[in-house]
């Protein structure tokens, strides 16, 4: 032990820690601040400035630099280039560190024992400081470097509980808080805006009138409104948090808890937002999803503007409805609203397809194209074949009269050989495609017998691993059956 100590020594500035008098070939320089308010990064320019000075007068070469800026250390947050840091120090690309102060690295204990025992893994020594003369490589050292640890930890812990209780203070004082402008209101957050005001009441009379939220949007975009952030258009989401906020009543929230009045004055009555807010949840209990039904949700394009189609069901009397895929041009759909296809007739045509397609040549084909072509696929498919070989052999050997194994050595045999068979063919699915496209080729009749039995997200899963998508081309007007040549499929090879 002793002489292990004796071969460390310290510079005399900063701390240094050498082992064996190792030169060092490559260091990395670590810097960070907590906060950035200004965004100037000018905290770590300055660590940046004085790890230098110190890695030129130890003679070290630096080979990175890694920045944390606006990270805090205690937070728990990931710190993207610490962690590169430590990537770099585990491969060997990094021999030493420089930080400015140890608090820069840690200011959790745990995490401090973590760096303790990757440099000793690794056997990195060579950390050295700028302000403190601590020598990690000593158990006095080690010692002192765990009480700052726990110190800063302690630091951080009571200003986190000050910047907390401050929060907590402002909002109970009524103050606005906020990066951003609110809607309704100007820069100070506080003075309201009219023009935005009026919008405000309008959307919260119509929505208690019982309007939807889409019309609503609708609506909003047709006025030529910006956002806060100056988006051109309105969604569903974003107008909703705007007449659900408690702030348009002035009402002051913390943590998603009112806590008081505000300061500023409401757009809004308290009454008004408590009739919003019983709207929504009215709508909540009632707005159960139906099951499921729509084969090709996600799977259709429309032909005029390559939107995608959505699902919807035209109630034509209280007990019919027709289910249909649209091109919607609501505020949250983008898509032209000029194109609609009845449901079932175009699922049928691509079902049937597909089934057709999974025993076509073709497809088999260029699927044994894509294995023989891919050497992983290839070789996977070797031993797919080598192993079907040896089950018809152990098949054989049983069926043999007399037998020449029992019926307990043919199934040791065989499960562990299919065992590898069931495997191999998740590898080639994994390797050439994740739809399972691999698993259904062939069996497009079978799959035709079970259809019926099959529940809707089995049949899902089945057109998805042959349909890319489908292309929907306009229809003529008036006509009272699908052309089949509106349908344009893009299958999967």
């Amino acid at each position: 032990m002793a002489s292990n100590q004796n071969q460390r020594a310290r510079s005399a500035t900063g701390n240094v820690l050498r082992v064996g008098g190792r030169k060092v070939r490559s260091a990395a320089i670590y810097a960070r601040i907590s906060s950035d308010v200004s965004g100037e990064k000018l905290g770590v320019a300055r660590q940046l400035e004085d790890c230098r000075k110190l890695a030129e007068e130890r003679g070290w070469h630096v080979g990175d630099e890694y920045v944390d800026n606006d990270i805090s250390a205690y937070s728990g947050k990931p710190r993207p280039e610490y962690l590169r840091m430590l990537a770099d120090l585990e491969s060997g690309a990094r021999d030493a560190v420089i930080v400015y102060n140890l608090d820069r690295l840690h200011r959790i204990p745990s995490e401090l024992e973590d760096f303790i025992s990757l440099c000793d893994r690794v056997g990195m020594h060579e950390v050295a400081t700028v302000t403190a003369d601590i020598d990690l490589g000593n158990d006095d050292g080690l010692f002192m470097a765990r009480i700052f640890a726990a110190f800063a930890a302690k630091e951080s812990g009571r200003k986190s509980a000050r910047g907390k209780r401050k929060a907590r203070q402002s909002a109970e004082a009524g103050l606005p808080h906020g990066p951003n402008r609110p809607f309704g209101y100007e820069d100070d957050k506080v003075t309201i805006r009219d023009s935005e005001a009026e919008i405000i009441r309008q959307l919260v009379n119509r929505l208690i009138a019982g309007e939807s939220m889409r019309s609503l949007t609708t609506w909003l975009n047709s006025t030529d409104t910006p956002t806060v952030l100056g988006a051109a258009r309105w969604r569903t989401t974003t107008v909703k948090s705007v007449i659900c906020s408690a702030r348009i009543a002035g009402l002051r929230t913390h943590n998603g808890e009112i806590v008081g009045p505000g300061i500023w004055e409401p757009i809004i009555t308290v009454e008004q937002r408590e009739q919003v807010l019983a709207r929504f949840a009215e709508r909540a209990r009632s707005g159960r999803r139906a099951p499921r039904t729509y084969l090709l949700s996600g799977l259709l394009r429309c032909g005029r503007c390559d939107t995608p189609l959505m699902s919807s069901t035209k109630h034509k009397s209280p007990d019919k409805k027709v289910r249909r895929y649209i091109c919607f041009n609501g505020p949250d759909r983008g898509g032209c609203g000029r194109l609609t296809v009845v449901a079932e007739p175009v699922e049928d045509l691509l079902r049937d397809s597909a089934f057709i397609r999974l025993d076509s040549d073709e497809l088999r084909q260029a699927w044994e194209g894509r294995v023989k072509a891919n050497p992983d696929l290839a070789q996977l498919n070797q031993e797919i074949e080598e192993d079907t070989r040896a089950l018809t052999e152990l098949a054989e050997l049983y069926a043999a009269r007399p037998r020449r194994i029992t019926a307990a050595e043919w199934m040791a045999a065989r499960d562990p050989i299919e065992a590898r068979i069931r495997d191999a063919r998740r590898a080639i699915a994994h390797v050439a495609d994740s739809t399972g496209l691999s698993d259904l080729i062939g069996k497009g009749e079978i799959l035709r017998e079970q259809w019926p039995d099959l529940l809707i997200d089995r049949r899902q899963a089945i057109i998805k691993a042959t349909l890319r998508y489908a292309t929907i081309a306009p229809g003529t007007p008036g006509a009272r059956s699908l052309d089949i040549n509106r349908v344009q499929p893009l299958w999967r090879e």
